[in-house]
């Protein structure tokens, strides 16, 4: 039997070095452990307020949770990386601006 992938690995990785089973986070989260496990492989979209929940919890960003970023506080790296942030947030409003 294969594997599960784990799509979000610091998710999964933040509730271990907490000392939490997935049921034990669900019960904090309000939702089944199984609802939390899809969460932790990506079977599943994680909404909005769970995510929050989960940074607010571990102290951490949601770039963070996502691997969006390398650095719990949600900072890039490297300036480069900020850089293609930026650019990409300005893309993202002028591709807006052109369909309003």
């Amino acid at each position: 039997m294969a594997e599960k992938e784990i799509r979000y690995p610091n998710i999964r990785n933040l509730r271990e070095d907490a000392g939490l089973s997935q049921a034990d986070i669900a019960q904090i989260l309000n939702c089944s452990q199984v609802a939390y496990s899809y969460y932790e492989i990506g079977r599943r979209d994680i909404p909005t307020e769970i995510l929050i929940s989960l940074a607010k919890y571990h102290n951490c960003s949601v770039d963070y949770l996502l691997g969006l970023t390398k650095q719990e506080d949600g900072t890039y790296a490297s300036t480069n990386s900020l850089y293609k942030a930026n650019t990409a947030s300005k893309l993202t409003a002028s591709f807006k601006e052109s369909v309003i």
